[in-house]
């Protein structure tokens, strides 16, 4: 008996093909949005102050609540005096609101995305849970679903725990702020754009007013990489996602731009913030960008498509021997364009019987020497492979017969 090979899992490399791009920030990351293949790495596991990049994850919750019907797109709440404090602070990015107003969630969630406004953020916890606290403790919940360990979350639009008055969350102190690494606030963007990729629509959106009664309040997007704004380039085109900024975390931004059809995340955390009108964030995003643009190019392998070399699978004790295989759904492979892709599968035989659209295997990618690598699998980049083709099990004496003669 062959024994068996135990495969450990292995951590994600704090670093990856760094040496070829030192970015002037604390950390950064770039992955693929579909399948979280690693493109590059820097200091990525490490867990540093995110500012309000952490409402990303309030608007997933509320996205979710829609989905699940707690809440709609009109439904209106009405803000606490806390609430209303916060949102008419100057000193923080907002929309002010009015105590006795209403607000539906869909303003909310729109101001949330492109003014980064703290009061409505935390309208939309309130709005979900009735407490800031609880719905802190959904986020953190939330997070430990998605494998997010190593984290701290205090606040619901990303402020320090004193900005938030007798909001703040209990037993932790005033100086406490909400942590993650840019690979796991990668993992926050690739489940916001996989599971609502409508998000874009408002990600996207430059400019957009805020009526309130008889108010107007003009809201312009802290992405300045979007089209019209001061960083925007045409060779990029970010149309997302979230900003983020504190003394303690600095410029942060987690960006998502497709090239050449095929959609990127970037995190870039701690880049230089002299002022309100330092660009350090989306110079570095550009640099991240254009290194990924610069050395991969993406290998795109349609749904049932059949790779050459991997076109079969070996079937125990089945009528058929054989069966076809093909990828399952649509995904790409990021390749360095001076490397060759090889193209493997992890288990070489499936026992019968196998229904067609069965997954029967994974395909695994190395390019030269190295492995391909995921953001959610340090031990290589994997993608379904299923059966094509049906076949039944053969029955004792066939299998005893093949078992005696071979065959």
């Amino acid at each position: 008996m062959v024994p068996t090979q135990v495969v450990i899992a292995q951590e994600l490399p704090n670093n990856y093909c760094n040496n070829q791009l030192n970015l002037k920030v604390k950390s950064a990351i770039a992955i693929d949005s579909k399948t979280g293949q690693l493109l590059y790495g820097q200091n990525i596991n490490q867990p540093l102050p995110i500012a309000s990049m952490t409402k990303l994850v309030t608007v997933y919750l509320t996205l979710k609540a829609i989905e699940e019907k707690k809440i709609t797109w009109t439904t209106t709440v009405q803000p606490t005096h806390q609430i209303v404090s916060i949102s008419n602070n100057r000193d923080f990015s907002n929309v002010p609101l009015r105590y006795g107003h209403s607000y539906t969630i869909k303003q909310l969630y729109q101001a949330t995305l492109i003014e980064s406004a703290n009061g409505a953020a935390m309208m939309l916890a309130q709005a979900i849970s009735g407490s800031q606290v609880i719905f802190v403790k959904m986020m953190r919940e939330q997070l430990q679903k998605w494998g997010i360990t190593d984290t701290q979350i205090y606040t619901t639009c990303g402020l320090p725990n004193k900005s938030v008055g007798s909001d703040a969350y209990p037993q932790a102190t005033k100086n406490a702020e909400n942590t993650m690494s840019a690979k796991d606030m990668a993992i926050v963007g690739r489940h916001l754009i996989n599971d609502y990729p409508f998000v874009i629509k408002t990600t996207k959106l430059p400019r957009l007013n805020f009526i309130d009664q008889n108010f107007k309040t003009p809201m312009t997007n802290f992405n300045w990489m979007l089209k019209t704004l001061p960083q925007y380039h045409s060779k990029i085109n970010v149309d997302g996602l979230k900003t983020g900024t504190t003394d303690a975390a600095g410029a942060c931004f987690i960006a998502t731009a497709k090239h050449k059809g095929v959609r990127l995340i970037t995190v870039v955390m701690g880049a230089r913030h002299i002022n309100g009108t330092d660009p350090s964030r989306f110079e570095e995003t550009s640099k991240l960008f254009g290194y990924i643009f610069k050395h991969y190019h993406p290998v795109i392998f349609r749904k049932n498509e059949v790779i050459m070399g991997r076109t079969g699978i070996q079937v125990n004790s089945g009528k058929a021997k054989q069966i076809s295989i093909g990828i399952k759904k649509a995904s790409e492979v990021w390749v360095p364009i001076d490397q060759k892709l090889k193209v493997n599968l992890t288990q070489t035989a499936v026992e019968a019987p196998v229904k067609e659209n069965q997954v029967v295997s994974e395909y695994s990618f190395e390019a030269g020497p190295e492995k391909l690598i995921s953001l959610t699998n340090p031990n290589g980049l994997e993608i379904p492979a299923k059966a094509l083709e049906a076949t039944d099990r053969v029955n004792f004496l066939v299998r005893f017969w093949r078992w005696l003669f071979g065959g």
